[in-house]
């Protein structure tokens, strides 16, 4: 093959950005296409789980083994996005004795560090856990920042020399002679266009391989193809919390089921999941009841999430892959193991690989198998160094290190920009100006949402994923208008001077959509309150709701009479060093 082959990825996830740096590392030129921001489907709606393998210890042993393998890989080379947190897989009284130790055995079997500690010991690492959890099997679980490691995954790509487009939708998959040549690509034109000055419109992409990455959207992009991927999607539901209600990854010591697993994440805590197969990994019911479900039984291992404060849900679709010649009655029984899909072998149609199944603590791992496919099917000679080479962010950084003199920052404020940034903290921000804080909820500073939108243009949700502004308890009810602010002020990565007003304005539109998407099954409590709070500050004050008194003309303020009539004693007799003034004003 003459040339250095030209690989397009389709899919914007942890995989896919995955096989877009492998690729781009072993020196192929890549593009990459995602039709919304990055982790905008199935990683986007993560728990937060680093696995240790613990969970399929009994019944998915296979998968287990890769988990422990790549959790410690992961925590090598990308620890600015992994907290050390720990698990607990706690047994309570009705749960089974056999299965506890059928998971203790597991483990040992999959080489996962495990440890028996008693209810009083368990309660002594979490204090909230429930007086009769009995016992538990402490493991090494973590909890992981999905947005941060994606981001992560695509600047290395980038730096690389792939390319990364993201609002970019795939409408057709070329292929001529039987064989995949390619792809047909409408870019948007809103939000994110304008990070590389690319302009909206389609676009022809001519590749010498395509991998299809999309998840639980593999088989739509198979259908474009010619191909079938019988993808199974899996709905999970998931609840966010205020705070910490642990500080340790908390799991239910039975077999699998619904609402079983508590994530500290950040500044707050995941509970999860339910698992329910649907037809469609976009147009599925987002019920009430699972929310509910969630916070009930997993109060049961917490007491204090009766009375946590929910501040949004969400769900998300795993892209289960069953062979064909692989029978199930229950479609939450599919492993969830990966699968790489070789369509020249497959189906007659070269050009195309699919990888489809697995985990995002795997991820690295699929790219890697998918990564060393490409180049065999290519005859590129080239070796995986992912394992290896740190993401950008986690070369030698250190998160205790104390930015607060240097930055002048307030040292939590501080602590948690170092999370985020890790071994970029110095460039992003070290300013000559004040930094102030953006987002108080989630100590984002004016720094890090520049250098976000540096990186994404004018998609404030895409600054939102690189940062976690608006992400805190008040979701965003405090600082949308700042970012947009800040976006309105930046510097056109595209052009001079700062972003007009209708992109700003639309980016602002999106980023309060997407905050209230997450709150309509949490509307109960306090977070109705706040709810309401930012009902008042979004709409009125500052007229979100586009109420006709902000076009001139359309409100007759003559009508309006000046209220009652004030007493003569009123402010006139007030000294005027006490604030009255003569006139009464």
């Amino acid at each position: 093959m003459a040339g250095t082959p030209h690989v397009a990825v389709v899919g914007g996830g942890s995989t896919g950005v995955g096989v877009a740096r492998d690729l781009a590392m072993r020196g192929l030129d890549v593009t990459l296409v995602e039709r919304g921001n990055l982790t905008h489907g199935t990683t986007g709606r993560m728990h937060g789980l680093l696995h240790s393998g613990a969970r399929y210890a009994v019944a998915d042993q296979a998968s287990a083994r890769e988990c422990i393998a790549e959790n410690r890989v992961l925590r090598d080379v990308a620890g600015h996005c992994v907290e050390e947190t720990g698990g607990l897989f706690a047994k309570r009284p009705a749960d089974d004795e056999a299965y506890f130790q059928a998971k203790l055995d597991g483990c040992r079997e999959c080489g996962i560090p495990a440890e028996v500690v008693s209810g009083a010991d368990a309660r002594a690492i979490e204090p909230h856990l429930a007086d009769d959890v009995e016992k538990a099997i402490a493991v090494p679980d973590a909890a992981v920042d999905p947005f941060r490691l994606v981001v992560a995954n695509a600047a290395s790509a980038r730096e690389h020399g792939a390319r990364v487009e993201t609002h970019s939708t795939v409408t057709d998959v070329l292929v001529e002679s039987g064989e995949v040549v390619g792809l047909e690509v409408e870019h948007d034109s809103g939000p994110g266009e304008r990070v590389h000055g690319r302009e909206g419109g389609t676009e022809v992409i001519r590749a010498d391989h395509v991998v299809n990455a999309t998840g639980a959207w593999a088989g739509r992009l198979g259908e474009l193809a010619g191909v079938d991927v019988a993808v199974r999607p899996s709905k999970g539901a998931m609840v966010v919390t205020n705070v910490r209600q642990v500080d340790t990854v908390i799991n239910r010591c039975r077999p699998k089921g619904d609402a079983d697993i508590l994530v500290p994440h950040e500044t707050t805590a995941i509970l999860g999941t339910t698992d329910e197969a649907v037809d469609d990994p976009e147009d599925y019911p987002e019920e009430r009841w699972e929310v509910d479900r969630l916070v009930d039984e997993l109060a049961e291992l917490v007491p204090l999430l009766r009375d946590a404060r929910t501040v949004r849900s969400f769900w998300g679709v795993r892209p289960l892959y069953e062979p064909p010649d692989v029978g199930s009655d229950d479609p939450t029984d599919v492993t969830r193991d990966y699968f790489l899909l070789d369509h020249a072998d497959r189906d007659d149609r070269p050009g195309l690989t699919t990888i489809v199944g697995g985990k995002f603590t795997t991820y690295r791992a699929m790219a890697e198998a998918v990564a060393d496919h490409v180049c065999a099917t290519l005859g590129v000679d080239a070796d995986c160094r992912t394992a290896d080479v740190p993401l950008p962010g986690s070369e030698d950084f250190d998160v205790l290190r104390d930015y607060m003199s240097e930055f002048g920052l307030r040292s939590p404020v501080g602590r948690r920009s170092v999370e985020r940034l890790g071994s970029r903290a110095d460039d992003v921000l070290d300013t000559d100006g004040p930094n102030p804080v953006v987002c108080e909820c989630e100590a984002v500073t004016r720094a890090e949402v520049r250098d976000a939108i540096e990186e994404s243009g004018s998609d404030l949700n895409a600054v939102r994923i690189r940062t976690r502004a608006s992400m805190g308890s008040c979701q965003g009810g405090f600082c949308c208008h700042r970012l947009a602010g800040v976006l309105h002020g930046a510097a056109d990565p595209t052009g001079d001077g700062g972003f007009d007003e209708p992109t700003v304005r639309r980016a602002w539109d999106e980023l309060v959509a997407e905050r209230w998407k997450g709150q309509r099954h949490a509307l109960w409590g306090d977070q109705l309150s706040q709810a309401m709070l930012n009902y008042a500050l979004q709409a009125t004050t500052q007229n979100r709701d586009r109420d006709p008194a902000d076009r001139p003309g359309t409100v007759d303020f003559d009508a309006f009479d000046d209220g009652p009539p004030r007493p003569a004693s009123t402010d006139a007799d007030r000294p005027a060093a006490d604030g009255g003034r003569p006139d009464g004003g």
